[in-house]
């Protein structure tokens, strides 16, 4: 009856979601549930639990290998965190991906032990062996027989399920799968992990006033991944990004800006250091012949090139910054114009001024492109950002009525340089909470999303709580302080 579904869903009364058939008669995702289930002579039943409770499911993975038995226990649970009325959940159907990785860096067969034959056969692509298995109550094991060592187990491959993974591997195991994974989505997400706990450890040095130390092994393995770049940029370009500092605040306790900041550099200059010629070269290959053209394979070789030149510039010594001086003058395309304009706004040298002021003379009259350009200096992390910013905002280009000019430099500010705006000192709050009562003025509703910067503020130290509070109800104390900001910032308070 439904098989001519439309792909197009929307919600009717505001709560009902609905797609629209090829009659445009509207039909319910219970109805679109029962219709899949018939045609494919299924229960999907269980599946609904995704449409009818709240919340992300939490899946943990816990693996043991016995040497003996040639076997591999890898024991999945699920369960889901409360949520307002509903204070317990139903297992959800949830579809998990694995693989099992080798010491060589190789798929191995998968056989359960109730099976008489191994599933063996690689994807034509990627090279991986993956199975689906359907994890549909609190608790499964699953016994995988003839297997020859000790393996690392690859789980969720492909993001296969929206679920948070919890998994106990070694910091050895997570290097293994980053340098050797088939499947491009755990390999990515084995090195921020193990990049997060690298920074994390990092952090903690130095507020402690120790030494960061740097895993020869997490360097090595990004290195393999440029040195590999040409199988797909893109990825490479992906994987050699580190977690940013926002998120790296998360994971804290009690975030601490400042060291998160110099815990991040630290590791980018490691690696840079260590493969300098390697980025250099990796600069000069990826280079993009011809005309611009927006295809994949070349957006793939211009991310990695410019993700090489930001490992090269933060070196910011005198070649690192007349290499990319050289790149900006030579770029014929906004990407690497930016890429290049991003990473000297980043240093102290001559080129910095140079190239803004080159910049926006060429650019001054194309408004989007100029907004760019206050955006590369509201987000840089030299020192003075509060100074900075008030000197963007006396800039004659700049004008608050305008809201992408005021996102340009006080949302870029504030949701995006957290070093700056989360200054011990308070002064970025007490710019952006000033901006925010000014701002209210003309536009509440890009005010009130200036506001929600101070979201998050009770997730610093005392001295930032306390003048972060007292920026809030600066901002509460306004005269003729519209619903829209007033809202955000009573909820901040409670």
């Amino acid at each position: 009856m439904y098989e001519r579904l439309l792909g197009r869903a929307g919600f009717r009364n505001g709560m009902d979601l609905y797609f629209e058939r090829h009659d445009g008669q509207a039909v319910t995702c219970d109805d679109f549930r029962a219709a899949m289930a018939d045609a494919n002579d299924a229960d999907l039943g269980q599946f609904g639990l995704w449409y009818s409770q709240a919340g992300t499911p939490v899946v943990t993975a816990r693996g043991e290998y016995d040497e003996a038995a040639r076997t591999y226990t890898l024991e999945l649970s699920q369960s889901c965190p409360p949520t307002p009325g509903q204070e317990s959940k139903l297992p959800f159907h949830i579809p998990v991906a694995i693989g099992l990785v080798d010491s060589d860096g190789r798929d191995m067969a998968l056989r359960l032990a109730d099976e008489e034959s191994a599933h063996a056969t690689p994807d034509p692509k990627t090279g991986a062996i993956t199975r689906v298995f359907s994890l549909t109550e609190a608790r499964a094991t699953l016994v995988f027989a003839d297997v020859a060592e000790k393996p690392v187990p690859s789980v969720l491959r492909g993001f296969s399920a929206p679920v948070v993974l919890r998994q106990e591997l070694a910091d050895a195991e997570l290097t293994h799968l980053m340098a050797h994974d088939a499947d491009p989505f755990n390999r990515w997400e084995a090195g921020q992990v193990l990049a997060t706990r690298i920074l994390l450890a990092g952090v903690e040095a130095i507020r402690a006033g120790r030494t960061m130390e740097v895993p020869p092994a997490f360097v090595e393995a990004l290195g393999a991944i440029l040195t590999g770049g040409a199988r797909d940029p893109a990825f490479a370009a992906e994987c050699l990004q580190l977690p940013d500092e926002g998120t790296l605040a998360e994971q804290m306790a009690v975030a601490d800006p400042d060291a998160i900041h110099a815990a991040r550099k630290q590791l980018i200059l490691a690696v840079a250091l260590r493969y300098r010629t390697r980025f250099e070269g990796a600069f000069r290959h990826f280079a993009v012949p011809g005309a611009y053209s927006p295809d994949a394979a070349a957006a793939g070789r211009r991310a990695l090139r410019n993700a090489a030149l930001a490992y090269i510039m933060a070196i910011d010594d005198s070649t690192a910054r007349a290499l990319t001086f050289l790149e900006f003058r030579r770029a014929e395309n906004m990407t690497d114009s930016m890429a290049a304009l991003a990473c000297l706004a980043d240093s102290a040298g001559a080129e910095r001024d140079r190239a803004l002021a080159m910049f926006l003379d060429r650019w001054k009259d194309e408004a989007l492109v100029v907004d760019k350009w206050f955006r590369v200096q509201a987000t840089s992390s030299l020192p003075g950002g509060a100074a900075r910013i008030e000197k963007l905002l006396a800039h004659p280009a700049f004008d608050l009525k305008n809201p992408n000019r005021a996102r340009s430099v006080l949302h870029a500010f504030a949701l995006d340089n957290p070093l700056h705006f989360h200054a011990a000192d308070g002064s970025g709050y007490g710019l952006v909470a000033a901006k925010v009562v000014e701002l209210d003025k003309l536009n509440p509703q890009v005010a009130s999303r200036l506001a929600r910067a101070f979201d998050r503020w009770r997730k610093y130290d005392d001295g930032r709580q306390a003048h972060a509070r007292a920026a809030l109800e600066s901002i509460a104390g306004a005269p003729g302080l519209s619903a829209d900001v007033a809202e955000v910032v009573g909820r901040a308070l409670a």
